[in-house]
């Protein structure tokens, strides 16, 4: 599959391509100010720092995905990975995929530097999903959850040094590996919009709360497709040759529901 400095989703083969490891990018914010947002070259959405955290959650409606041609779009919720030195990302959430009119929808984590691994969850656009990933040392519980249908999964893995320094709620154009190594951001697909809900997260001295909470920073991006501000992403890449940069941009909005709630919609790049 397929992620500031984030580092990007890699896209499973950018959801169903074997899956190939991605750099992180450079993550380096404009000139921001209260009423302004960062921006970023390839993800959408808000990253809350200034603590450590023990774990992030969310809920969201699986975007639709729509492409001339091909599109891709991630939608998760994570801890790590927005620091330029940040070498580890660890995340889950699902994808919305749209190839020559073929749309393909899955569930996944990834604990960055490791590739990404799609999870055996059935998920369809509509499905309302809550998602959640918690750190305890090198413990990492990554869950996942389908509203609709009433399934779920849960797995919990063990990783070196995990990056707790920030959390994140995204939506995001992946990354994938070019035929010189580098890595390229795939277009992204029209997925309307996608807003996120029940946004909290929690620190290592037991403190939970929105994403507008004073015990830390949070930080709202949008996804200019020529900005060169928060770069990669976090998501990492499908082995999937060389594309073209991300054919659409999106916007978020700013907070409701005590800071709990915003929104991602997608906009056409002229």
């Amino acid at each position: 599959m397929t992620r500031l400095r984030m580092i990007p989703r890699r896209l499973a083969a950018l959801v169903a391509v074997t899956a190939m490891l991605a750099v992180p990018a450079a993550a380096k914010a404009q000139t921001v100010n209260a009423a302004e947002a960062a921006t970023s070259s390839n993800w959408a959405g808000y990253v809350a720092s200034g603590n450590t955290f023990s774990s992030v959650s969310g809920t969201w409606v699986v975007p639709r995905a729509k492409s001339d041609t091909e599109g891709y779009e991630a939608t998760w919720v994570g801890l790590g990975g927005a620091d330029e030195s940040a070498g580890a990302l660890e995340q889950v959430g699902t994808e919305s995929d749209d190839v020559n009119g073929h749309a393909t929808y899955s569930a996944w984590y990834e604990l960055v530097p490791k590739a990404p691994v799609t999870l055996k969850l059935s998920v369809h656009p509509g499905d309302r999903m809550t998602a959640k990933v918690a750190v305890n040392g090198t413990t990492v519980v990554v869950s996942i959850s389908n509203a609709t249908t009433g399934k779920s999964v849960t797995k919990t893995l063990h990783m070196t040094s995990p990056d707790t320094s920030s959390a994140e709620w995204v939506a995001e154009a992946p990354s994938v590996q070019t035929g010189d190594g580098n890595y390229q951001v795939v277009p992204l697909a029209d997925f309307g919009k996608v807003t996120f809900a029940s946004a909290t997260a929690s620190t290592t001295d037991g403190h939970t709360g929105t994403i507008s909470d004073s015990a830390w920073t949070s930080e709202r991006v949008d996804l200019v497709s020529s900005d060169g501000g928060f770069g990669g992403g976090f998501h990492g890449g499908r082995g999937m040759g060389r594309r073209e940069l991300t054919s659409g941009e999106a916007t978020t909005s700013s907070l409701t529901g005590s800071g709990s709630r915003f929104s991602v919609t997608w906009n056409q790049t002229t």
